[in-house]
């Protein structure tokens, strides 16, 4: 297979969205004022506490509540939100954000640089259990110098932090709310963001209107925005089809096909560090054995389970986490699939007449079963007998995810190198699934974020990603292209790679578009 660089990659992103918005260019004319959007999406908004949010649908409704010191450009790099410029020291351990003048939370109360300090004392706090903890940044200290400006103290030179500190669950939430308990923002919306909280139906349906406080008086577009609840994915692309809903964030391969025919309709495409991944709980048996995991790795043909999974929206995988979307993604010799080996592997490790395992995936999204189901197929042949169970995305949450030894992961691409290692993969990771624990593995991912030099810093993380492809914490055979679609009257959305990131507020509705109460 033919190498693929990032400079292609980028190409190809590029020329997919544009022939996905084929007659949508950015803006020709001022944005039309007004209208209600409806977006669809495939599961639950179970909270709408910003700091611990963990699924797509949530992080769509926090994005319309809350604003971030900076948010994620498609191109993976920082803009302005709350924080309208910022500088570092030399050494990049000192960072100071000075805030808009003005800002005010949804409850009318002052946004100063106090609610971002207690905001990031409550997402370093432990307790809170925020994934931006182990993902904002080696962040030390956070102070306010007056009431517009914040200084960020780090404990290592770090290049990133304007990036990071777009992190989805780095959102700013009131002060007195930290102190008071952030459980009441699960079902409540205090926020700086450019929708107000008009109700919320968790299964059903979220409802925002337009925050006239919010600080860009040219922006949302939109009067209101209905978050609307599909679990069940062909009936969510058929109210697109229908016109009773105008934009689907994401949508499996298995109904693109049926959008990019429907009248009306524009699918949208674009490639991505989005993945599925076979986590490994490498503390316990038999998975706390290397050469179990690198038996099962070895039975994967990774261009048919690309073809099955993605069915040809996507790329392979290399068992780490990163592809030609990442700044400082390195490229290794494919592995290929070797059953006499993953069998002797296998004998070697105590099991010669074979190994039996349960697989678990959720039905959210399906993907993580087509996936688990290959696997299942593909490991036969070396002795490996995978019963695969398939549960409710809730269920999963609630008993399996972080918990289990032997399940299907999906994971949205992340800005940068650090914050998906940190995110899933180090001894300290927010997600630490593998619990791989791997001492060298942490040292190279530590010193890689402390380090300025673009040329050592790029080394660090090419052993890093040979690291993790030679002892395999988890399977990665597949990254995924997005895919969503939206009626043509949808105007200024564009799909984000990183897949958690939607940009709402700078969508309009043209004139054909339905008229809704």
């Amino acid at each position: 297979m033919p190498s693929i660089h990032r400079r292609d990659f980028l190409a190809a992103s590029a020329a997919l969205s544009g022939l996905a918005m084929s007659g949508l260019p950015a803006f020709a004319q001022t944005p039309r004022r007004g209208g209600t959007l409806r977006v669809s999406v495939d599961q639950a908004v179970a909270k709408l506490n910003p700091l611990v949010t963990r699924v797509n649908p949530e992080y769509l409704v926090a994005e319309l509540l809350y604003s971030g010191l900076t948010r994620l450009k498609p191109d993976m790099s920082a803009e302005p939100d709350l924080a309208e410029s910022w500088t570092n020291s030399v050494d990049l351990t000192e960072w100071t954000f000075s805030l808009r003048k003005g800002l005010s939370f949804h409850d009318g109360s002052p946004c100063t640089a106090a609610d971002v300090v207690a905001t990031f004392e409550a997402i370093l706090d432990a307790k809170t259990a925020s994934p931006a903890r182990q993902n904002v940044g080696p962040v030390s200290k956070v102070a306010a110098k007056d009431d517009t400006t914040v200084v960020f103290t780090l404990s290592a030179p770090f290049a990133d932090l304007p990036v990071t500190l777009a992190y989805t669950n780095a959102k700013i939430v009131p002060a007195a709310v930290t102190k008071g308990g952030l459980e009441k923002l699960d079902r409540q919306a205090i926020g700086t963001g450019p929708f107000k909280l008009v109700s919320f139906e968790p299964e059903r349906l979220i409802v925002v209107a337009r925050n006239d406080a919010f600080y860009d008086k040219a922006r949302p577009y939109l009067d209101r925005i209905e978050v609307v609840v599909y679990p069940d994915v062909s009936a969510e692309a058929s109210a697109l089809i229908s016109g009773d809903t105008d934009l689907i964030t994401t949508t499996p391969p298995t109904e693109f096909a049926r959008l990019q025919k429907a009248s009306g309709v524009k699918a949208l495409r674009v490639p991505s560090g989005q993945f599925c991944n076979v986590n490994f709980g490498c503390d316990q048996k038999p998975f706390n054995d290397i050469r179990v995991r690198q038996a099962l790795a070895l039975t994967v043909d990774r261009k048919t389970m690309v073809d099955f999974v993605t069915e040809g929206f996507g790329s392979v995988g290399n068992d780490a986490p990163l592809n030609p979307a990442y700044r400082f993604y390195a490229e290794q010799p494919l592995k290929q699939a070797d059953i006499a080996k993953a069998k002797s592997l296998l004998a070697e490790a105590g099991y010669p007449k074979g190994l039996e395992a349960t697989l678990i995936a959720s039905d959210r999204p399906g993907l993580r079963t087509q996936l688990a189901v290959a696997l299942r197929e593909m490991a036969k042949p070396a002795g490996f007998d995978i019963k695969v169970e398939t549960m409710p995305h809730a269920t999963y949450l609630d008993q399996v995810w972080k918990k289990g030894s032997f399940y299907v992961g999906f994971y949205n691409m992340q800005a940068t190198a650090d914050a998906i290692f940190s995110l899933l993969y180090t001894s300290n990771a927010a997600w630490n699934e593998t619990r791989w624990n791997n001492t060298a593995f942490d040292k190279l991912i530590f010193e890689a974020r402390a380090t300025v030099e673009e040329a050592k810093r790029r080394a660090l993380y090419a052993d890093a990603q040979k690291l993790m492809n030679a002892e395999v914490p988890s399977i990665i055979p597949a990254f995924f292209d997005l895919l969503g679609a939206q009626r043509e009257w949808v105007q200024g959305y564009e799909l984000h790679p990183r897949g958690a990131v939607f940009r709402l507020d700078q969508v309009s509705l043209g004139a054909n578009a339905p008229k809704r109460g």
